[in-house]
């Protein structure tokens, strides 16, 4: 007994354990373990996510906007900033890194260059004798636009082609029209018993007549940015002003245009400083002349005075000067601009 007892009792403890494996509970822990570790993987995985969603959603933006400031800090801070420096230097243009401290002088020489003021006073002549005729005229061009008529889709195209014409191509074709001996308004005021005018050797010709062209150009722009806003004016308004027995001049000047006002101030300002840095057009006009702007300089802007200055008698300290004085010039006007669209709030 004492034999078989202890055979059995040596032997049972090998059969439970091989029987034991296949019982439901037979390894609950490695199953546990895996479990856990599955949860965690996915927990970290889950966690991974997140943090990219988090990361994505503040980043994202600044990525995307990323090449704006690249290219503005290269094509735009960086020349204002080395024009500024050099602007306080005599340096010339056939070596920009021989360098030689003046202060303030080529700032102070402006101030009694004659051809400066000369410039400035061209700039602002033909800066009005395009900006008041171009938005009047555009303004009644949305207006037209704003009724229902046929082929509106096509009208507003046409007044937009201007714009897409190349600048050289438009300045040219007037050149001709303008011609003193074959130009084409010399032919109609022949037919309508006027002498011929001599337009490019004129002072107030010449700026009218460069004018032209920038009034050929920017109204239609001008025009669709009106018809925009007077798309934007609520009907009721009309509505309202037609039960008060207004007619049509009345909802224009009491309806439309205080509804313009701030559509209005913006192409003023904007139409002033592309005024104020014409270059294309008076450069192309004066054909042989060059940048002089016309054999008396009767129409060279401030753009051309400074072409002139830093690219052909290649002064550069003196060029980074004038473009500092018309950077000058544009935060004077957007200051004027701040004070004009504040002045309605504060009344309101």
């Amino acid at each position: 007994m004492a034999g078989v007892t202890g055979d059995a009792t040596t032997a049972a403890p090998s059969g439970w354990q091989e029987g034991a494996a296949g019982l439901p509970g037979a390894g609950y822990g490695d199953g546990e373990n895996r479990r856990r570790e599955d949860r965690r993987r996915k927990d970290r995985a889950r966690e991974r996510r997140a943090r990219w969603h988090r990361w994505d959603t503040r980043w994202s933006p600044y990525a995307f906007v990323a090449p704006f400031f690249l290219f503005f800090a290269v094509f735009g801070l960086f020349p204002l900033l080395y024009t500024g420096w050099a602007s306080l230097h005599r340096v010339e243009l056939t070596s920009p890194d021989d360098m030689e401290w003046v202060g303030l002088h080529n700032f102070s020489r402006l101030l009694t260059d004659s051809f400066f003021w000369n410039a400035l006073r061209n700039t602002v002549t033909i800066g009005l004798l395009s900006t008041v005729p171009q938005l009047l005229i555009a303004l009644g061009v949305a207006y037209l636009l704003n009724h229902r008529l046929r082929g509106s889709t096509f009208f507003r195209v046409a007044v937009l082609t201007p714009y897409a014409t190349s600048v050289a191509a438009a300045t040219l074709v007037f050149v001709l029209l303008f011609g003193r001996d074959h130009g084409m308004i010399n032919w109609a005021l022949g037919l309508a018993g006027l002498g011929s005018v001599d337009w490019q050797n004129g002072t107030w010709t010449s700026q009218l007549a460069v004018s032209t062209i920038v009034v050929w150009r920017w109204t239609g722009y001008n025009a669709l940015i009106y018809l925009a806003a007077m798309r934007a004016v609520p009907d009721e308004l009309y509505e309202s002003a037609e039960l008060d027995g207004a007619s049509r001049l009345q909802q224009f000047r009491h309806v439309t245009l205080p509804s313009l006002r701030p559509t209005m101030l913006f192409t003023c300002v904007v139409s002033t400083i592309g005024a104020t840095q014409l270059f294309g057009e008076p450069l192309l006009f004066s054909g042989g002349a060059g940048a002089t702007g016309g054999s008396d300089h009767q129409f060279q802007t401030l753009g051309l005075y400074l072409y002139e200055q830093g690219w052909v008698n290649l002064h550069l300290g003196r060029a980074s000067a004038i473009a500092w004085a018309m950077f000058l010039i544009l935060l004077v006007i957007g200051a004027v601009n701040r004070l004009i669209t504040r002045r309605p709030r504060r009344s309101s």
